[in-house]
């Protein structure tokens, strides 16, 4: 069964490491101009909190290795003009039901439900509009609908964090429904080198009891799955 799973996929991966091999790399200053000007976009940063970068059981390397070209991209947001930066933030309470499923993490109040410092040491952090969330989706908070609606005229959603297959993928996918939903053009685009999620082999799986997750195909699937629903996804923002 799985050889024959493998055998009728191998077409599929090979384009699929084709088409990730080919994103392209945009400027922001086009994307910018494309939008209507800096007022138009917005930065919408994903869970970049301690508990999945720096401390905590669902802390990880790939995820910590996104801090640094993010930090870099908010930066060359707020010198382009762009002033809206949005971070959806999981922040439970200690008896979260999705603790059956990732076990207890950024409760409420925690070091670990906090941004990380080196986005909260950017000169400019008082513009973040940190959105506590109580689950994978941020669709849900009435505090990002009610952030939406007071910028409909936004037309340009870039969404980067963690993580690509859970967090990222509700949230850009929530952008662009939405504005399917509401006939409104909005493009939403998720730099990939702004993007990642965490590994758990199948061996270390089976030993502590948990699915295992293959980063790097779950990640490359995502990716192609927001593409797939009119998410743009590029390598990265030049």
């Amino acid at each position: 069964m799985a050889d024959d799973l493998i055998a009728q996929s191998e077409p599929f991966f090979d384009w699929l490491a084709k088409w990730h091999d080919g994103l392209t790399q945009p400027a922001l200053s086009e994307l910018l101009d494309q939008a209507g000007g800096p007022g138009r976009a917005a930065v919408f940063c994903e869970d970049l909190v301690n508990g999945f970068c720096h401390e905590g059981p669902l802390s990880g390397p790939r995820v910590k290795a996104i801090i640094a070209p993010i930090v870099e991209l908010f930066q060359r947001a707020h010198q382009a003009g762009i002033r809206d930066f949005v971070l959806p933030q999981d922040s439970h309470p200690p008896d979260s039901p999705e603790f059956a499923s990732y076990g207890p993490h950024c409760v409420t109040g925690s070091k670990e439900a906090e941004t990380v410092p080196e986005l909260l040491n950017l000169p400019f952090a008082s513009l973040f509009r940190v959105i506590p969330k109580r689950s994978l989706n941020p669709g849900l908070e009435p505090e990002l609908e009610a952030w939406l609606k007071k910028h409909p005229s936004l037309s340009l959603a870039i969404v980067v964090g963690d993580c690509t297959d859970l967090c990222d993928y509700q949230l850009a996918m929530h952008l662009k429904l939405r504005a399917n939903h509401l006939v409104r053009s909005l493009r939403v685009l998720v730099p990939a080198d702004c993007v990642d999620t965490y590994d758990l082999p199948v061996e270390t799986a089976k030993k502590i009891g948990a699915l295992p997750h293959p980063a790097e195909l779950l990640h490359r699937l995502f990716l192609y799955h927001l593409r797939l629903n009119g998410v743009e996804v590029v390598r990265s923002i030049a």
